[in-house]
């Protein structure tokens, strides 16, 4: 079993993620730089599903990683749809 952990954007990331998520995580971390969103309060959240890394940002963006291809995925939170479903 491998346990979770958290760190802040900008920080270095958990030790053991494949490249592709690391890389992954540095696309976020750089859109968010530029388009000078203000995130140095935020977190990523690591977790462990079946031996794979599931990452969350604060702001909903989540990264997940398929180990048979070797990708990452990033979906990133869209405020517009969260509130169409509330509706």
């Amino acid at each position: 079993m491998r346990l979770g952990t958290r760190w802040s954007v900008g920080e270095t990331p958990a030790e053991g993620l494949p490249e592709v998520v690391l890389a992954a995580v540095r696309t976020v971390e750089d859109e968010l730089r530029a388009e000078d969103v203000d995130a140095r309060t935020w977190r990523w959240t690591l977790t462990w599903l079946e031996g794979r890394p599931v990452l969350e940002l604060d702001d909903g963006t989540v990264i997940t990683y398929n180990d048979v291809a070797d990708t990452a995925t990033i979906r990133q939170h869209d405020a517009t749809i969260a509130d169409d479903e509330e509706d």
